[in-house]
């Protein structure tokens, strides 16, 4: 992908319409730390389903402001290496890191995520966050995730789709293609993937104090910036969009997936 794919897929994946909200997004997201993945499904799938060991490595692609790896090495003391393209992200993360005194076990790094994965192998488990398709549409997904883990590895992927027996559901967030179930089902057994665990996770979601706080911002920026006022604004109602998807149409959910 070129730097403007990849800005345009970044955007997206943040629910931005466009790559000119980019600069902004570290102000507007500046009072969450969570940026959509639960750590605590994440930890509890970790937990159940996976050997933990000293030795354990895991790898977080979009990582974000790192809450979920800090909260990994922290209850489990085990080594996560982070990777997000927004810097101000990964300074936070770092910085995060220090404060809750698990820096030798967490390392952050501002890079893209495609290149992070045709480089960087044998893991144990990688994690994918609600990152929406900045690793290419699905199938390409799991193929470039699959690379970055050893043979019994495992996925996990934080996703949504729609249900196989409705039809005509009406998606107000255009910006990202929805699959079925069956269909994800399909490409798992395609790419050599068993599916272990499947967790519906709506309800861990705080939308309406998270959108609160990101239409605060946004004002706070239209007042500075008003010639922006359609960006900041147009943020807002995707970000409303997504979530009232997500509350009546899409279901979202968090697999893990081992390599088979």
């Amino acid at each position: 992908m070129n730097p403007s794919e990849i800005n345009e897929k970044l955007a997206r994946s943040l629910t931005a319409e466009t790559t000119e909200l980019l600069p902004f997004l570290p102000y507007l997201l500046q009072d969450l730390w969570e940026l959509g993945s639960s750590p605590k499904d994440i930890i509890s799938l970790l937990q159940k389903h996976m050997s933990i060991s000293n030795d354990t490595l895991v790898l977080d692609l979009a990582c974000g402001k790192g809450a979920v790896s800090i909260n990994i090495a922290k209850l489990l003391g085990i080594k996560v290496h982070g990777f997000d393209l927004l810097p101000d992200f990964v300074s936070y993360a770092h910085n995060k890191a220090l404060e809750l005194e698990v820096s030798e076990l967490c390392r952050f790094t501002v890079a893209d995520v495609n290149e992070v994965a045709d480089n960087y192998h044998g893991y144990d488990c990688v994690i994918f966050g609600a990152a929406g398709n900045i690793l290419g549409e699905p199938k390409e997904m799991l193929e470039k995730l699959i690379k970055t883990i050893k043979k019994g590895g495992f996925i996990i992927i934080d996703e949504g789709y729609l249900p196989d027996d409705k039809n005509d559901i009406d998606i107000k967030y255009q910006n990202y293609e929805f699959l079925t179930q069956s269909q994800w089902l399909s490409l798992f057994e395609q790419c050599g993937l068993k599916l272990v665990e499947e967790l519906q996770n709506i309800d861990d979601y705080n939308f309406d104090a998270d959108n609160k706080a990101i239409a605060a911002r946004a004002n706070q920026l239209i007042t500075k910036h008003p010639e922006k006022r359609a960006i900041f604004e147009g943020y807002v109602q995707s970000q409303l969009n997504e979530c009232d998807d997500l509350e009546s149409s899409i279901v979202a959910v968090t697999w893990i997936l081992q390599k088979i």
